[in-house]
């Protein structure tokens, strides 16, 4: 009895998600965070970094950084990237495999994300400091959402997209989703093929399921009102990011929101997105465990009367999986972490 006990116990223990609110209102970096993106460091420490100021289109915004020492809390947020004169945001924080923690944010030239261009920052001591910041797309319109992945080839891949229009509450029809590849050797980034749909899309999320071979799941493009055909577009690349086929809708609805989409170092592949085509709300986590065929096991982390939006997902070295995403109108950066089978031996 005692024993079957305790194998209850672990298993409750396994299908627990455990979130907490990281930062909200009462944080004195303005009322805006969102979105926010989030690394594990070499030395097991965590980094996270957010868009925060009085607002989205506000010209004094700027990129935050806080860090999660093992046994500690997080530290106050500090500015890590602004521009004297224009907004900055969309922070991304990711450390390459040499070392290097690299900070990519966008900076906005105009009165929408049509006219801003991709910038980026280095840090070599963990993000204690950072360098000058750099330009590295200046094709008007180009924006970053999501963190690079590491190729086969050794290669760095870092999903980017080009939103196009005038709109602050549409995204166009020719707004592509593409890629830049930078060779650590000859430490040059590199625009890589785009990702085209009859609707638009942005914000694509890749997984290199074979060498060469990559899958992408991209936000939808259109408006933010009720619809019945809004999807995740899916594509793929047969030749490591040079030619996408063409965006087609997915079997995952998606109300013109981020998604992220991660391989797990067991192979399985992981997408969290909100699970309907007009709310962001619910928050649902899928997996599949057979190369993208099937997404069987699904489970929100987190529901209710609220917004729940831009999650990134990591796979920490002690294999649990952490979540970061915004809510509350964009005021509040939460922080979810499970193991896997929080999600593969969940029942309703």
């Amino acid at each position: 009895m005692r024993i079957l006990i305790l194998l209850l116990a672990l298993s409750a223990l396994a299908a627990e998600i455990r979130t907490e609110k990281l930062f909200g209102p009462e944080t004195r970096t303005g009322p805006y965070k969102h979105p926010a993106s989030i690394t594990e460091l070499l030395n097991g420490d965590l980094y996270l970094v957010y868009y925060g100021g009085k607002g989205e289109y506000a010209n004094d915004t700027a990129v935050y950084g806080s860090k999660k020492r093992r046994g500690e809390g997080w530290s106050a947020p500090v500015v890590i990237a602004k521009d004297p004169l224009r907004s900055a945001g969309n922070g991304v924080v990711w450390q390459a495999p040499d070392g290097t923690l690299w900070l990519f944010y966008v900076i906005r030239f105009g009165d929408t994300w049509s006219k801003s261009r991709i910038a980026a920052k280095i840090s070599l001591d963990y993000g204690d400091t950072w360098s000058d910041s750099s330009l590295i797309a200046l094709e008007e319109g180009m924006m970053v959402r999501g963190r690079p992945i590491l190729l086969a080839s050794g290669d760095y891949l870092l999903p980017v997209y080009k939103e196009t229009g005038e709109d602050r509450e549409e995204v166009g029809p020719d707004s592509v989703s593409t890629f830049l590849r930078y060779n650590p050797k000859q430490k040059e980034w590199r625009q890589l093929g785009s990702i085209r749909s009859k609707k638009g899309n942005i914000q694509p999320a890749p997984v290199e399921v074979a060498p060469g071979h990559l899958i992408a799941y991209c936000r939808r493009g259109g408006g933010y009102g009720p619809v019945t055909d809004g999807y995740i577009v899916r594509s793929e690349s047969r030749d490591g990011g040079l030619t996408w086929t063409e965006g087609k809708d997915s079997a995952f609805p998606n109300p013109n929101s981020a998604v992220d989409f991660i391989r797990l170092r067991n192979g399985h592949l992981l997408l969290v997105y909100n699970d309907s085509m007009s709310r962001r709300t619910p928050l649902t986590v899928a997996i599949s465990t057979d190369g993208d065929q099937t997404y069987a096991r699904r489970r929100n982390i987190a529901e209710g009367a609220n917004d729940f939006a831009y999650p990134v997902a990591i796979q920490a070295s002690d294999g649990m999986i952490h979540v970061i995403y915004t809510s509350d109108r964009r005021s509040t950066i939460r922080h979810a972490v499970f193991d896997e089978s929080a999600i593969l031996e969940w029942r309703r």
